[in-house]
């Protein structure tokens, strides 16, 4: 039996609901406004970065309880996270300190720190081989590329307006932005950095999840209140590009989204009515919603 991790930001608590059923197995309480999850390689700890409580929870997913905390002066509300499974690192951007973060997954202690020198470095990600790491910086419309064993920025490439949710394409190794403020994906090639080409979003796009083969990616589109699909294999103009393809109604204010491993169903959480769209990834619809605390954004799929 899968679950979902769903964080309500505005009731401090972090929901275990069973992925099949939507039961809520738990509730744990956390610090002050939890927004981003992450789940260890062996699934036993969740990574909660509550923003405006400027802290990182350690939850030990098996006992369902806050396991330990980490504090910093440079955490000015922490946000994304990743893991670098390959490292056994786990890496976090501090949104207005516009810092990154790096811990050891084993000791859980802190590695280093390191400043992107952008403005509200929000989201990190890595590519397929967890050799590159990437940030999107929200006011700085732009990615920074890191070298991952070097701890050291490469690029800045700049990209549209307002960049939160990306994700790399396993396949091509491009890199696919969802701008929340011109509502554009912005597509940039894996070796030069170089905008290869753009497509038209929904409303507001914060978040981009590709699913487990690689083949589409969803994002969520917040003012839009729905989920657009984007095809990375479309044709146009003769020529192979990502494209929105549909767009899932789901709840309203929709943010954090994750697939289940087998890709045949995605989850996301509606901020405003307090709920998890199920979609079908087959038929590409809503099939499902499943409840959830006061304003859920960060989610995450814990396997069984």
């Amino acid at each position: 039996m899968g679950e979902l991790l769903v964080l309500n930001k505005d009731e401090d608590t972090v929901d275990y609901l069973d992925a099949d059923t939507g039961e809520t197995l738990a509730t744990v309480e956390t610090d002050f406004n939890p927004h981003e999850v992450a789940i260890s390689p062996d699934c036993e700890t969740a990574y909660v970065t509550c923003s405006l409580g400027n802290s990182l929870l350690f939850l030990d997913n098996e006992a369902r309880e806050v396991r330990d905390r980490f504090e910093h002066e440079l955490f000015e509300f922490p946000h994304g996270l990743a893991v670098r499974e390959s490292a056994g690192e786990l890496w976090l951007a501090s949104t207005y300190s516009s810092q990154l973060f790096v811990f050891d997954i084993e000791t859980e202690e802190l590695l280093t720190t390191f400043p992107t020198h952008q403005e509200y470095s929000h989201m990190v990600t890595f590519g397929p081989d967890e050799a590159t790491a990437y940030v999107a910086n929200i006011g700085s419309d732009s990615v920074t590329v890191v070298d991952a064993d070097e701890r050291r920025v490469v690029a800045d490439p700049p990209v549209g307006e307002g960049p939160e949710g990306f994700a790399v394409d396993p396949d091509t190794g491009e890199l696919l932005v969802a701008n929340q403020d011109d509502d554009e994906l912005s597509v940039l090639d894996g070796e030069t950095y170089e905008e290869t080409s753009t497509a038209m979003l929904g409303t507001t796009p914060v978040r981009l999840v590709f699913d487990p083969e690689g083949r589409y990616a969803l994002t969520a589109n917040r003012e839009g209140d729905d989920v657009s699909v984007v095809d990375t294999e479309f044709v146009r103009d003769g020529e192979r590009r990502p494209w929105e393809v549909k767009r899932i109604p789901v709840g309203v204010w929709p943010g954090g989204t994750v697939f289940e491993p087998s890709g045949d169903r995605a989850f996301v959480a509606n901020n405003k009515t307090n709920d998890v769209s199920v979609i079908d990834t087959e038929a590409f619809e809503e099939v499902e919603r499943f409840d959830a605390g006061i304003h859920p954004d960060g989610i995450a799929y814990l396997a069984d």
